[in-house]
């Protein structure tokens, strides 16, 4: 760990020290100037924002909650009954003794201020990019002491494209899923931007919010790589938004077969515009701030760097990085009409589970900055809401791993298990059908109408979108 690593955990630690009564206290109360209004969060209380369900819920046992009290508010369809049948199977979420670290502050503190620790084994990729950028690909080759299970049986082990942070910290629990996923038998890779964690900055140009090119080019290489082994992708916090992004500018041709969310920030304008409790923004801030330092003398020709070095919020620094720029200023609106990870998200086909904490002290109450109506009429998108969790934390005692890897986990495999079965009964069909032509030609049999159950577009609740 660098020397500057450490004392920014030292002063991330010592801020939430300091600011942890004045964050309790400012927390439930804050909401976005200007905030967009939420179908989900008129006229209903907490406790049915949480529930979810409602009368549109079509499920037959809809009354019995997930365990450790959590709720998944989605469509009703043919796969959102297989994940609700497979997480009531999963020990993961059962409740365990209460520790020490059940509180939402320390859950999130554990997770972004303790360092890593030694034990991962990474061989790292540097990928240039059409632009002449520099973007790092980070396989986790190690260890796995318990030895590989295989996941996709009968097929090629799968790859998981991880992404972290937007802010560039690579955090314990990234490295605690991927270990996890190595151990069942994937292939871990951590995606890192333009000059993100040790990767070189060679062109003054850094990657805004939601802009999904570089991560494309990336996908494309590890499909070069791997071009017959399904891929998944897991984001953390506000690195959600460069994966929806992805997924809503790519649609069907993603090339992903699922994608999972750990606290992902939705509505990211007016996260940006209402601010952090004080001690979250200024380590967030601070951590940019050294991040980009070694490359202030690259950096002056595109953007003011002293108004840059002097900002105070993450909204003026995000607005000066990529908006008042000394080649192309644009507008704050402007931005986001292009950084908005929600802005083509009706396009994306791929199935998404998000999985947020009712108490998250970086995003706020889920009635106010969760967007409820995306996951009532869109079927590809799933939200498991928990009480308790944090920011990206989902902790649990030592030495389990956070129960938000193994949900993730049993997620893929249900995901991967009911795409098999769906065309598995396709073939069947199509051989159905296929033999009755073969022997009506014949002439053996007398001539009968087809039953509008045999017809393919009724067999099948759950359809995959391959047009935009």
């Amino acid at each position: 760990m660098p020397p500057w690593g450490a004392a920014l955990a030292l002063l991330l630690a010592a801020l939430a020290l300091l600011g942890l009564l004045s964050a309790l206290l400012r927390r439930p109360g804050r909401r976005a100037v200007g905030a967009r209004t939420l179908p989900g969060a008129q006229g209903r209380d907490h406790e049915e924002e949480v529930d979810g369900a409602g009368s549109a819920d079509q499920f037959s046992d809809r009354r019995e909650p997930l365990p450790g009290g959590c709720r998944l508010i989605c469509k009703p369809s043919a796969l959102a009954q297989c994940l609700l049948r497979a997480l009531r199977r999963s020990t993961a979420l059962e409740p365990g003794p209460r520790c020490w670290l059940s509180g939402p502050h320390l859950q999130t503190l554990c997770h972004f201020v303790l360092p890593v620790g030694p034990g991962s084994d990474l061989a790292r990729e540097y990928l240039q990019l059409a632009d002449d950028g520099l973007v790092a690909l980070d396989w986790v080759v190690g260890p796995c002491a318990r030895g590989r299970r295989v996941t996709n049986a009968g097929g090629l082990p799968a790859v998981l494209l991880v992404i972290p942070n937007a802010w560039g910290r690579l955090t314990r629990n990234v490295l605690g899923l991927c270990l996890l996923a190595l151990e069942r038998g994937y292939y871990p890779v951590i995606f890192h931007r333009r000059g993100h964690h040790g990767c070189p900055l060679v062109s003054p140009r850094l990657q805004p919010f939601g802009d999904p090119s570089d991560l494309k080019e990336a996908i494309t290489y590890i499909r070069f790589r791997h071009p017959a082994a399904p891929l998944f992708a897991v984001s953390e916090g506000s690195g959600s938004a460069l994966l929806l992004s992805y997924l809503g500018e790519c649609g069907s041709s993603s090339y992903m077969t699922g994608a999972a969310c750990i606290s992902p920030v939705l509505c990211c304008r007016e996260w940006f515009e209402a601010g952090l409790p004080w001690p979250y923004e200024r380590g967030f801030l601070l951590h940019q701030k050294i991040a980009l330092s070694r490359y202030a003398t690259a950096l002056e020709d595109t953007v003011d760097t002293g108004k840059l070095f002097r900002s105070r919020s993450l909204r003026e620094f995000e607005e000066t990085l990529f908006c008042h720029t000394k080649s192309f200023p644009i507008s704050w609106d402007t931005y986001w009409d292009h950084n908005d990870p929600l802005r083509d998200v009706d396009e994306a086909a791929v199935p998404v589970l998000c999985i947020c904490s009712a108490d998250d002290p970086v995003c706020g109450p889920p009635n106010h900055f969760l967007p409820t109506e995306l996951f009532h009429s869109n079927p590809y998108f799933f939200l498991l809401l928990s009480r308790h969790g944090g920011h990206c934390g989902f902790l649990r005692q030592e030495p389990l791993p956070a129960w938000s890897h193994e949900v993730i986990l049993e997620y893929f495999r249900a995901l991967t298990e009911f795409f098999r079965m769906e065309e598995r009964m396709k073939g069947l069909s199509r051989r159905r059908v296929s033999f009755l032509g073969g022997r009506r030609r014949w002439g053996t049999l007398p001539k009968r109408e087809v039953s509008p159950s045999s017809n393919l577009e009724e067999i099948f609740s759950w359809k995959r979108s391959y047009t935009r």
